[in-house]
């Protein structure tokens, strides 16, 4: 190993460069990454700490520029291994890095800091690369915000915005993506940005860019990411890496890995507050334990949502399960009404599918407790029947035969018997409005409309169905929903959900693996009846004794 360093502090003149941790001067034997046959060089090791902290600056929502201080795991357990440790010949030991650590720990910043220090000190090329160009054009902009908030850094660099490239005045290298062509990378020089490893789901990037840059001296390609959700792609076998890296150096002493995280495997709690803090290196830095403590606590109320909180905030690989009903919630759902339905008031949502394909109505009547029952309806063009079951493997002939579902003359599905058959369940119910993608309602809403039947279109956007979609999730989940269907179950079954980014969500056609158009008809009249409530409401037990008397 050699000499153990002397204490000496690196240098500085400006007043506001914080010194170094401690940590930086301990014996290098203790590092948890030490392996022998390299050596540990102070000086390098806490030079892009320096110079982040003298040159990287932060414009903040209100337009003030203000310095950038790493946050202590970057400098202790990034910083410093990364360029610290040397092999034999001077050239750093690492040429792979792989970091896995949970959402608002700040990878992204240290990310971008480095990728600064790499382009100006180090007088390398730097490659953003991504799943994505758009992903990558993400980094890049964060950097070039950067570069345009610093004074100093403003003056060496040229940005070209519509080429995404930021070159060094003096020494003429460059930041820029990687494109999507991978056979375009042979013979890169530098260092190699990957955002988001876990997001690759296929190794070809990843391969081309680590067997262009050997033999470059000093060149480094490091993932800065959180857990993901496919451990079929090349990101968690960097996160198998990470994992062995950590547990014993020495068996791969150019990768370097580290992974702040929960170990559910090991028995690590979820719920447990020192579970947090081990998982979250940033937590009372970056931000406080209370306001975790209200992630945790919104996560809790939904299985979805605390399935993707496992994953970005505990950093654990969580395979994705979007549907939208698990376990036996929706089939408890599944019993009749407690009282006869004629004569009350409902309103209807329909899913109008294409002519040669299903289509669903949806029922819906309120009752004085609060509780909701569906009355499903389902049609299919008949010379369809036949070709559906053999190629969806489902009992569409026993669902005919014991009436669940209707089927219509000829190959394709006419609307007009659809229209009939919710007019001639009117008769024996008063039926207060229709709701139905307006972009498919059509004949429908026509033939309807003319026999006196409001018809509402609703647009199928997460902001139209989500209060729908979580009432009707509430009503589930107390058991106040009923519906006697087979075809609504088998449809709950394998019915996903988009999320979009604000949280809001809708019932999503495109990746469900089955029909569910009963849900998309049950959103549709849910949303007619938040809209139509007041009409809904039943009479109640004195209304009956009323008329009684009468």
């Amino acid at each position: 190993m050699g000499r153990r360093p002397t204490r000496s502090r690196p240098s500085s003149t400006a007043a506001d460069i914080s010194p170094p941790p401690e940590s930086l001067y301990a014996d290098p034997t203790t590092r948890p990454e030490y392996v022998p046959g390299f050596e540990f060089d102070v000086e390098a090791a806490d030079r892009p700490r320096q110079f982040i902290e003298r040159f990287c600056r932060h414009r903040t929502g209100d337009g003030r520029i203000i310095q950038v201080r790493p946050l202590l795991w970057h400098i202790e357990r990034v910083i410093h291994p990364l360029f610290g440790w040397k092999r034999p010949n001077g050239r750093l030991r690492f040429r792979r890095a792989g970091v896995f650590v949970p959402k608002k720990n700040r990878k992204t910043t240290i990310s971008s800091q480095l990728v600064q220090f790499a382009n100006a000190v180090a007088g390398q090329d730097v490659f953003l690369a991504a799943n994505t160009r758009d992903q990558a054009r993400t980094m890049w902009r964060m950097v070039a915000e950067s570069i345009t908030a610093s004074p100093a850094l403003f003056d060496v660099y040229d940005i070209i915005e519509h080429k995404t490239i930021i070159r060094h005045k003096a020494n003429r290298k460059e930041i820029k993506c990687l494109s999507a062509d991978v056979k375009t990378h042979e013979g890169l020089n530098g260092m190699i940005m990957l955002d988001e490893i876990h997001s690759f789901p296929k190794p070809d990037l990843v391969d081309t860019v680590m067997y262009a840059t050997r033999g470059v001296e000093n060149s480094l390609v490091i993932s800065v990411s959180t857990a993901g959700e496919n451990r079929n792609w090349i990101g968690y076998q960097w996160w198998k890496d990470a994992k062995l890296a950590m547990q014993d150096p020495s068996v791969n002493p150019s990768f370097y890995g580290l992974i702040y995280g929960a170990d559910l495997e090991a028995g690590d709690d979820p719920h447990d507050p020192a579970v947090w803090a081990k998982a979250n290196p940033a937590m009372g830095e970056a931000f406080a334990e209370d306001e975790f403590r209200s992630d945790y606590e919104d996560a809790c109320t939904d299985s979805r949502k605390f399935s993707k909180w496992l994953r970005y905030s505990l950093n654990c690989w969580v395979e994705s399960d979007d549907r939208w009903f698990t376990g036996d919630a929706f089939a408890n759902c599944r019993r009749p009404p407690p009282e006869a339905l004629d004569g009350r008031p409902c309103v209807v949502g329909v899913d109008l599918a294409s002519n040669l394909d299903m289509t669903a109505a949806c029922f819906l009547f309120k009752s004085a407790d609060g509780s909701w029952d569906a009355v499903m309806r389902y049609w299919v063009p008949e010379e369809t029947v036949q070709e559906r079951e053999r190629k969806d493997r489902v009992p569409y002939s026993t669902w005919i035969r014991e009436g669940w579902l209707t089927v219509t003359p000829g190959a394709r599905l006419d609307h007009e018997t659809v229209a009939r058959d919710i007019l001639a369940f009117g008769q024996d119910h008063k039926i207060v409005k229709v709701g139905c993608d307006p972009w498919q309602v059509g004949p429908l809403a026509t033939f309807l409309q003319r026999e006196g039947i409001e018809v509402k279109g609703i647009a199928q956007t997460t902001q139209r169905l989500n209060a729908p979609c979580k009432m009707l999730e509430g009503l589930v989940v107390e058991g106040k929903f009923r519906y006697e269907s087979p075809i609504l179950l088998w449809n709950a079954n394998h019915c996903l959900v988009y999320t979009d980014a604000t949280g809001m969500i809708k019932p999503d056609k495109g990746k469900s693996t089955e029909k569910i158009d009963g849900l998309s008809a049950g959103a549709n009249a849910f949303a007619m009846a938040i809209d139509a409530d007041e009409q809904l409401e039943p009479p109640s037990a004195d209304d009956y004794r009323i008329v009684r008397l009468w």
